[in-house]
């Protein structure tokens, strides 16, 4: 049995199902935000406005929150946890510097 403070995490299937959660949550932000962008266009601002700012940054909220979920239960089993949890702070990351970007443009009107 290894422990936690070994260090061996070296789990291709697990990297490879966090990393595509983290994609596919990147690319729904990135979604929404290309749509929302397109819906905005004719009008600066309003709830268009007020959707783009915090729609995509609830998506990588939600997909952060949602990746230490999974952290905890592939932990619970035992399994290569520390992959998820990557996934979950990159994604909290990202949503950390989109609210802080998109917050300007709400400051700004």
């Amino acid at each position: 049995m290894t422990r936690d403070v070994e260090k061996r995490f070296y789990d291709p299937p697990t990297f490879r199902k966090a990393a595509t959660y983290a994609t596919v949550v990147i690319v729904l932000a990135l979604g929404s935000m290309g749509v929302l962008l397109l819906w905005a266009a004719p009008e600066s601002g309003g709830v268009a406005g007020n959707l783009l700012t915090f729609g995509p940054a609830a998506i990588l909220l939600l997909g952060g929150i949602g990746a230490f979920v999974q952290t905890y239960r592939v932990w619970r089993r035992g399994g290569t946890w520390p992959l998820w949890q990557g996934a979950g702070w990159f994604l909290l990351v990202l949503f950390f510097a989109y609210a802080a970007l998109s917050s300007m443009a709400l400051t700004s009107r």
